[in-house]
């Protein structure tokens, strides 16, 4: 086996085989070659190995490392992807439009909080009618439970969700029910412990709040970006995976000409015709720009879809009347209507949590409804909050349904998170198990006066290094067959069925969308189908532009006849019109 490494910032390096916890073992020199250094050496599949720079003996682990038995300090292990059998030679991929996403963290989706013990929950999503998984990061992190985004060496699957042989096994099981699998993966930031890869060459461009940034424009440049490009190719082929989700692309400095993004789009293309399916890439972006959506050939740079914080924020705002923070712009009475007929809220508009205009509008004409990803929750929006509470804490039954049917009506990719759909009682909260004390405190203390600054009292915060905090993010899978809970879940595979069956609700044209509202009151105009609702108000008669000629879904107080539909609070009513 030739073992190779780009270090072009030591002048010597050698690779330890075979030690225990990298503290001994036989070193082998390695020979440079330019920047890239190599070994032949008798190691396969299964053998332990870290890299020593220059003379120092403190053993590192493999930049590209595969697979990290040991953690993120320890050594790497060699890795064949060659060796795992696949089942899924049959499964031709998804492609995003039409279909509904499921947001999952391996960690807490189950009480095991392995990829074997979330396959045997896989049947649910089946039932439930998604179809795609998108799983949380999976890249090895300091520690044994967090949310991921703290990873520093990205090709490995971490070790206590079950390593790279049970990522795939997952995957495998996924294709096997028909279900395409999306991975979170986090290329604008390395976490704070275990971050080495500067001892090897120029990787690191300054620091953000989360941790060290990438070199992309800089010099050395170049191979620090095709170590990016190389990964995401690595799911997509080693892995199975059908697509990426990049977090906080905004956050990706890059000045030069051909931007990483539009690069990695090149490549995943090239990638997806030679594997014959589709392939997807999907950015979470602060910066409201259809740039990023937007087709190369329009001078885009080619990303397949994005989230949709805007749509978020306006569906929260009308549905709990919370407007703190970034909420305060989603307040005004037209928002909602303004969000859904449009994408974005703030498209070259004034946002006053930013103190100056944001973004740039949708071309509604061009660009499709199913690029743009629209939730009423996500990891973000619910762990970001100080107690890590749900929608189903703050909004009654009735209002959550409201919420499920204008985002399974609308012209946009529906995603859930995960619980989401039984209205689920359990908190997700922040969590992270860093071993070093001193940033165990750091994250501790950093956390509370965060939520501080956001006018939540410190008290309030949960401690992110109990265990407890994480035991109380698990799903309760008890919840799904209990009252209250049973009937949502139902209403949630009603309206997925219907999205499924009728044409007009997968519809992504946004130049033909139409929504109307006034107080209370909204409808959706989906064709011949007319979704009325009611969000709190008083109770009343709802025009539909047309006379209702058949009731297809309801909830709550609803009744339809002639051009109206008569709601109570918390109501909504899915009618076919003429």
């Amino acid at each position: 086996m030739t073992l190779r490494v780009w270090a072009p910032v030591p002048g010597r390096v050698r690779v330890r085989i075979d030690g225990t916890d990298g503290t001994d073992g036989t070193d082998h020199e390695m020979t440079r070659d330019g920047e890239w250094w190599s070994c032949e050496t008798e190691t396969g599949h299964g053998t332990d190995y870290a890299f020593l720079l220059d003379d120092d003996e403190t053993p590192l682990p493999d930049p590209r490392s595969r697979w990290q038995p040991h953690g993120v300090h320890g050594p790497s292990r060699a890795y064949d992807h060659d060796a795992f059998a696949w089942t899924d030679r049959s499964w031709t991929g998804r492609r995003l439009a039409g279909g509904v996403v499921y947001e999952l963290h391996i960690g807490t989706f189950t009480s095991g909080g392995t990829f074997d013990t979330a396959v045997e929950r896989l049947d649910h999503l089946v039932d439930l009618g998604v179809t795609f998984v998108e799983v949380m990061p999976v890249n090895s992190f300091d520690g044994t439970t967090g949310w991921g985004y703290d990873g520093v060496l990205w090709g490995a699957v971490h070790e206590p969700y079950g390593g790279p042989d049970a990522f795939k096994r997952f995957v495998d099981a996924c294709h096997r029910r028909g279900l395409a699998v999306l991975l979170d993966v986090v290329y604008n930031h390395l976490g704070p412990s275990g971050a080495c890869l500067d001892r090897f060459g120029p990787y690191f461009a300054g620091e953000s709040d989360w941790g060290p940034g990438l070199n992309l424009d800089g010099e050395g440049s170049d191979e620090v970006r095709r170590y990016v490009i190389d990964n995401a190719l690595g799911w997509l082929r080693d892995f199975h995976v059908d697509g990426l989700r990049l977090d906080a692309v905004h956050a990706l400095n890059d000045r030069r000409a051909t931007h990483l993004l539009e690069e990695l789009a090149v490549a995943v293309d090239a990638l997806s015709a030679s594997v014959r399916r589709p392939l997807t890439l999907i950015a979470e972006s602060d910066l409201n720009d259809p740039k990023l959506v937007t087709a190369r050939e329009a001078g885009g740079y080619g990303l397949h879809a994005q989230w949709c914080d805007d749509l978020h924020h306006a569906l929260h705002v009308a549905m709990t009347g919370e407007t703190r923070g970034y909420y305060a712009d989603f307040a005004a009475p037209s928002a909602l209507v303004r969000t859904l007929r449009q994408a974005y809220f703030h498209a070259g508009t004034w946002s006053s949590f930013r103190g100056r205009t944001h973004g740039r509008p949708v071309d509604t004409a061009t660009l499709p409804g199913y690029r743009f990803l629209a939730y009423l929750q996500n990891h973000d929006q619910i762990g970001n909050r100080a107690g890590g509470d749900r929608l189903s804490a703050h909004v009654p039954p009735g209002r959550l349904a409201c919420g499920a049917a204008i985002l399974f009506c609308s012209p946009y990719t529906p995603m859930i998170f995960m619980g989401e759909e039984w209205g689920a009682r359990t908190p997700w909260q922040f969590f992270a198990s860093f071993p070093d004390p001193a940033l165990a405190e750091a994250v501790r203390t950093g956390r509370r006066r965060e939520f501080a600054r956001h006018g939540w009292d410190e008290e309030e915060v949960p401690d992110p290094l109990d265990p407890a905090t994480v035991a109380r993010s698990r799903l309760d899978w008890a919840e799904p067959g209990e009252p209250g809970h049973r009937e949502l879940l139902a209403l949630y595979r009603s309206l997925i069925d219907l999205r499924r069956s009728r044409a007009e609700l997968t519809d992504p044209a946004l130049d033909t969308f139409d929504v109307r509202g006034a107080g209370s009151w909204l409808v959706l105009h989906r064709g011949a189908l007319r979704l009325a609702c009611r969000l709190g108000g008083q109770a009343g008669e709802v025009p539909v532009g047309g006379e209702v000629r058949r009731v297809l879904l309801t909830w709550g107080e609803a009744a339809a006849g002639g051009c109206s539909v008569r709601l109570g609070p918390d109501s909504f009513a899915l009618v076919e019109a003429s």
